[in-house]
């Protein structure tokens, strides 16, 4: 029996919520509050925070991807549940009750976890090349019931041009299935539907309204069943999105500079992270800035700091402020103006773009691309290469997507920074009013208070709760 169903609503906010009414009714005969986001505010550090109550400066997780030092290589969107560091809220409430279970469907840093049960999106990567979907399951037998039950995950609408409702009615009716067939005290599940038209086409969309309320009404038969178990119903978002106007080149200007390098392959440029002086990885709205040599790091601060879209250049003692100090943060960080955000571009010429750039290739690109999200409007024939390319798939040949536009301005919604305004915040939404909630009603909850909500709601109490000043630092 599940005590607790916590779902990462990935974009709730005031905005959306306005045209989800099941979950409004939720909020309405429960609590509603504000939920303090940390900086940056992407998935991987908010969803890490909310898991161990700590800062990203504790934890480590300082984007959805860094430089990683000591392989000289920049990777995102990594699975290994060992790189957050810091115990987690199951394990926490396992100290208190032992034999607590949990549920893990879709959040992130799932691979290697100590849940009892994982399901998270893992591609099959054929040997010659080729990709298809599929999903890491634990235990290995229940991959087999869900697929079964459900079909293959639907991993190309999870994220891409084609990216649609399909994954997250996948994740809701897979978590359905464990929270029937499998006891878990703790069920954790991650429903990413509004990531995606509100990046295409800004929150303030006739498009993102109707994610909004698509969204509802696929999450109200697990609403149902959390009722009908007597579990208690926690939803947070990582993250509200705002509108987007400005792209910013951050890579571009630091290589005009003779900061940044590239080396050349088939006459295509890649990014030289082990010959460069400076470069980012940006993330969004956040931008991680690695200076090799610190007697450039005055003249690179000044350089960005200067750049229209950029509202603050943080330095290691700025850093400390936000609770981003970690050794795997940037020796300098940047962050957005609001409206603007950070392209990864590092190019000087399209027709010198690394083969990647016009592809979803989310682990290979040195940065996060929103772009991913559209068929390259000036090529007509985008749609079409891409059904080509799932014919050639379903044959077992290889295959590639080169229908990612090289043009930022197509994107309409951004995040990352902390919140520029209150219909844009992200929300915390309990079923249980008589939860406390710190500061009272309509107060704002810090991100890392959630672990200790959620330890509550379990009937675990808060015992080790060590949320400390770093760890609601940069709230607000």
């Amino acid at each position: 029996m599940t005590s607790v169903l916590l779902l990462d609503v990935v974009g709730l906010t005031p905005r959306t919520l306005a045209h989800m009414p099941r979950l409004g009714a939720l909020a309405a005969s429960g609590a509603q509050t504000r939920l303090g986001t940390v900086l940056p505010a992407v998935t991987c550090s908010v969803q890490s925070t909310m898991l161990t109550g700590l800062a990203p400066a504790q934890h480590g997780i300082v984007g959805n991807g860094w430089y990683f030092r000591d392989q000289g290589e920049v990777h995102l969107w990594r699975q290994h549940n060992a790189l957050v560091q810091g115990e987690k809220v199951w394990e926490a409430a396992r100290r208190d009750r032992p034999g607590f279970t949990a549920a893990n469907i879709g959040w992130w840093y799932a691979m290697g976890a100590s849940t009892d049960v994982t399901v998270t999106p893992r591609p099959v990567y054929h040997a010659d090349g080729r990709k298809s979907p599929d999903a890491y399951v634990r235990p290995p037998a229940l991959h087999d019931e869900l697929t079964g039950a459900l079909g293959e995950f639907p991993l190309f609408q999870y994220w891409g041009p084609t990216a649609s409702i399909a994954s997250t009615r996948w994740m809701v009716e897979a978590t359905r299935m464990v929270m029937r067939e499998r006891r878990s005290d703790l069920v954790m599940a991650y429903l990413p539907h509004l990531d995606y038209d509100l990046q295409r086409f800004g929150p303030e969309s006739l498009q993102a309204d109707r994610a909004a309320a698509e969204l509802d009404a696929a999450m109200a038969p697990l609403l149902d069943d959390a009722r009908a178990a007597g579990a208690t119903v926690v939803a947070v978002a990582e993250y509200g999105i705002e509108p987007a106007n400005l792209p910013v080149d951050l890579n571009r200007v630091l290589r005009s500079e003779g900061l940044l390098e590239v080396y050349v392959q088939q006459g295509r440029e890649q990014l030289d992270p082990w010959t460069s002086r400076a470069f980012a990885v940006a993330d969004h709205q956040v931008a991680h800035v690695y200076v090799a040599d610190p007697a450039d790091v005055g003249r690179v601060r000044d350089l960005l700091k200067g750049l229209p879209g950029v509202d603050e250049v943080l330095d290691r003692a700025a850093q400390q402020r936000y609770g981003l100090d970690h050794e795997r943060s940037g020796e300098l960080v940047v962050v957005a103006e609001p409206g603007a955000w950070f392209t990864y571009y590092y190019w000087l010429d399209d027709d010198r773009a690394p083969e990647f750039a016009r592809g979803v290739d989310i682990h290979r690109k040195p940065g996060y691309d929103p772009a991913e999200l559209f068929f390259d409007p000036a090529d007509r024939l985008a749609k079409a290469k891409a059904g080509l390319g799932l014919v050639r798939k379903k044959l077992g040949l290889r295959y590639a997507m080169n229908v990612v536009p090289l043009d930022p301005s197509w994107v309409r919604g951004t995040h990352g920074r902390l919140p520029s305004s209150e219909a844009d915040a992200p929300l915390l939404l309990c079923s249980n009013a008589e939860l406390p909630f710190w500061g009272g009603a309509g107060d704002t909850v810090p991100a890392a208070r959630v672990r200790d909500l959620v330890l509550q709601a379990a009937g675990a109490g808060a015992s080790g709760g060590r949320v400390g000043v770093d760890a609601t630092v940069g709230a607000s």
